[in-house]
């Protein structure tokens, strides 16, 4: 039995998000192929993702230097200790979905402060004399992309920063294997906004029985 781990970063549902319609059309046959995997849901907009800010950085000094945790203030406590379970619920996956859609050639805010919660050392990578090195070497991902306009050719390709940030991740997680569903040109080509969904749809599972 694996466990995947399903982040979506949007703020709408299935019913107005290309991405998220993708996303559960993905869930819901990766389930049928694999019933006995745990499919956890992480909505990043409903969760706590909290900020790396001036509490996170105070209590990991203090923790670094020895103080006790109960010993931290109240907002170190509650920060610091929610930061530990997302990268321990993130190690403990054996799969990840990423959700998103590209906004302003990037992704929403809230993936960012999730992938600073998950960049641990001695978690999710290690410093070596040769430079840092990924731990998550036995793990698989995939990123379910919507994108307004052509990203994936031409003179847009090297405006999209948001798969090739999360691409750059998970290579520095050690994670072999990243793969993409993008839906992508439907408000370019407005009168085929329902093919290019249905396709990505499609596509999503038929990759889903195979992941």
């Amino acid at each position: 039995m694996a466990t995947l781990l399903y982040i979506t970063a949007h703020p709408h549902d299935e019913r107005q998000s290309f991405s998220m319609a993708a996303g559960k059309a993905f869930i819901e046959s990766y389930r049928e192929s694999n019933s006995d995997d745990e499919v956890i849901h992480l909505d990043l907009y409903t969760e706590n993702i909290p900020h790396i800010d001036t509490d996170v950085f105070s209590g990991w000094g203090k923790l670094r230097s020895g103080t006790a945790f109960d010993e931290l203030s109240a907002e170190e406590k509650s920060k610091v200790g929610r930061l530990s379970e997302l990268v321990e619920q993130f190690i403990s996956a054996d799969k990840y979905v990423f959700v998103t859609p590209l906004w302003n050639f990037s992704f929403p805010p809230v993936m960012k402060a999730y992938i600073d919660s998950i960049c641990v050392a001695g978690k999710t990578f290690k410093y070596t004399e040769q430079g840092p090195v990924g731990l998550l070497t036995e793990k698989k991902a995939l990123h379910i992309q919507a994108r307004g306009g052509i990203y994936s050719e031409g003179p847009a390709a090297e405006m999209e920063m948001g798969h090739r940030y999360l691409s750059i991740i998970m290579q520095f997680f050690g994670i072999p294997s990243f793969e993409g569903i993008f839906v992508e040109g439907h408000n370019q080509y407005p009168d085929r906004a329902s093919e290019i969904k249905e396709k990505a749809i499609q596509e999503a599972k038929e990759r889903a029985q195979s992941f």
